[in-house]
């Protein structure tokens, strides 16, 4: 098992969420080894709860001065008001986690009114694989942790992927037709990286507009996807409207992705890379609390930055290419966004191995620029 960044608050109830796969069980069982545990997706203990959410507090002893966890509790939304009455009455500590916000989202939830903070949990990044790390991994099988122990993690993210589409999709009844979201999640992997334009996804997919601006939600619901919007703050030039659009991991894009005679590791390796370098931006901005916004920006022109990171430390502009060669023609979109905020410090990230500057454009090879993003980003 590897040492997780994510530190527990203490003396503190949280919520703890991520997708399935990403460790969330495993670091709380190595943090509290003596934790009372509840475990949702077991059909007994969710039957219960679900007849009768009070049932949480008889199965509670009485006295109980370690921490108790409620894992996946979107399954059972009642019991955060049965968390609040105890953390209120008994001054209990809960550790409550969840693969779906989903449910939470909705306005009759009781999110503890504050009294719980909000963690992520991410897939493994290259400072907690340490040795273990390869680029070629991360590309090919993303960093779900069961990938490092799997004798072939292919399979692995292949399976998983499938599970959400039974366990997750199917079960909670989010969508009637699962062949079209089947579809569709196939479609979707071509926008990964890229401008999302939600109708000619549905034109794509021949599924109905409404129908998949509905199945990115669930995406993002599950913690499988995100949006990016375009950085716009004090814009001189046309900025496009569309957000990006990325899987949570590569390894989940890759599987996703359906391969053909004209599809080009280029094309594919070029997604994967661009999906990595956001993946552990979003992990380590979360666990270091850097307190960035995450953003792309392009404008109408075509000029483009993959990455804009926006907060109190500062404006940070990232590009990021597969190629060994760290071209000219690579720097263009870092320099336009640097004429119109120059106090940004720019990175472009790419496949050789020799670091230099290029005017105040930083070039960074792939793999230093990742196992030294803690400090670039601070």
């Amino acid at each position: 098992m590897y040492t997780r960044i994510l530190i527990p608050p203490k003396n503190k109830s949280f919520f703890l969420f991520g997708p399935r796969g990403t460790g969330k069980t495993t670091w709380l069982k190595a943090q509290f080894p003596r934790a009372l545990y509840f475990d949702l997706l077991d059909s007994e203990i969710y039957n219960d709860f679900l007849a009768r959410p009070s049932r949480l507090a008889e199965r509670i002893p009485m006295p109980w001065n370690d921490i108790v966890v409620l894992d996946e509790v979107q399954r059972v939304p009642a019991l955060l008001h049965e968390a609040h009455r105890l953390i209120e009455e008994r001054g209990l500590i809960f550790a409550l986690t969840g693969s779906s916000a989903r449910k939470l989202m909705r306005k009759d939830v009781n999110l503890l009114a504050g009294r719980a903070l909000t963690l992520f949990m991410h897939p493994l990044t290259v400072s907690e694989l340490g040795d273990d790390f390869t680029l070629s991994h991360a590309l090919r099988y993303g960093h779900l942790p069961s990938t490092f122990h799997e004798h072939e993690p292919g399979r692995y993210v292949e399976s998983y992927v499938a599970t959400y589409l039974r366990e997750e999709v199917q079960q909670e009844g989010l969508t009637r037709n699962l062949g079209a979201f089947s579809r569709f999640l196939e479609t979707a992997s071509f926008s990964q990286a890229q401008l999302l334009n939600i109708s000619e996804v549905a034109r794509e997919c021949a599924i109905n507009r409404k129908v998949v601006e509905h199945y990115f939600t669930i995406l993002e619901d599950l913690l499988i996807a995100k949006r990016i919007p375009v950085f716009t703050k004090k814009a001189k030039r046309r900025i496009v409207a569309h957000p990006k659009f990325y899987f949570f991991d590569a390894g989940v894009f890759r599987a996703l992705r359906p391969k053909g005679p004209l599809d080009t590791p280029e094309d594919i390796d070029g997604a994967a890379l661009e999906t990595f370098v956001m993946q552990e931006i979003a992990a380590l901005n979360d666990y270091l609390r850097y307190g960035y916004q995450m953003y792309f920006w392009r404008t109408i022109a075509g000029q483009e930055v993959d990455i804009v990171l926006y907060g109190e430390r500062g404006i940070v502009a990232i590009e990021v290419k597969r190629s060994a060669r760290g071209a000219t023609d690579d720097l263009k979109g870092l320099f336009a966004f640097l004429k119109e905020y120059p106090m940004a410090r720019a990175y472009l990230i790419y496949g050789g191995n020799r670091a230099r500057w290029d005017g105040n454009i930083q070039v960074l090879p792939v793999e230093y620029f990742l196992k030294h993003l803690d400090k670039i980003l601070a």
